[in-house]
């Protein structure tokens, strides 16, 4: 789920909610028809492109002390103003895009985390000269710290907001140099990009019921 939802009520709210098609989703997908369309099209779709991995990895920094919903409001705004994340091209802003940014009010104007996403988009694009991905350094983590085989969640107290895995990954994005990522975000990120199915059992989404 997204890292933090704090438009949401976790002591009043069910763990699935029923949209207006029948359908049961996880709790958070509830309150708008892009979350709605977010929950059930691409979180914990797998993926793999390394320009949609850093997308993602950029929106969850974007996000954090934020409601998701916010995020996925700008989204279309934020793709335009930060060069549809192409790490390429996004390596090239200098302060003068810094500033253009920071005066687009379409977008989430937090100068910490603007230059951290042009900061984070430079190292990839060196990785990227270098022959590496974040794809490789994603799988990296992963093979270095599988989190441990663990029963389908059936309620929200059973995401975890943090694992072995997503501890690993931030400590390893840190050691390359990224900004604005913690275990809670690198977490966030790999149930976004589908390298984990946190959705409930019972979530008309979920893939499996294992």
């Amino acid at each position: 789920m997204p890292a933090t939802t704090p438009d949401v009520d976790q002591g009043a709210e069910p763990d699935l909610v029923r949209g207006e098609d029948g359908a049961l989703r996880c709790w958070w997908a509830a309150g708008t028809p892009e979350l709605e369309r977010y929950h059930d099209e691409e979180w914990g779709q797998g993926a793999r492109d390394d320009q949609a991995l850093f997308e993602r990895l950029s929106l969850e920094a974007f996000q954090a002390g934020l409601s998701w919903r916010i995020v996925l409001e700008r989204r279309t705004a934020l793709r335009e103003a930060f060069a549809h994340f192409e790490p390429e091209r996004l390596a090239r802003f200098d302060e003068t895009d810094v500033a253009r940014l920071l005066g687009d009010p379409r977008i989430i104007r937090n100068g910490a985390k603007v230059r951290a996403v042009i900061a984070n988009a430079r190292l990839l694009a060196r990785l990227h000269a270098e022959g590496f991905s974040l794809l490789q350094v994603t799988e990296e983590a992963i093979r270095r710290a599988p989190d441990s085989r663990r029963s389908a969640p059936g309620r929200r107290a059973e995401v975890p907001a943090t694992t072995p895995t997503s501890e690993r990954l931030a400590r390893d994005l840190r050691r390359l140099g990224w900004r604005f990522v913690g275990p809670t975000t690198a977490y966030a990120y790999l149930q976004a990009t589908g390298w984990v199915d946190d959705h409930l059992i019972g979530c008309v989404a979920r893939r499996s019921e294992d």
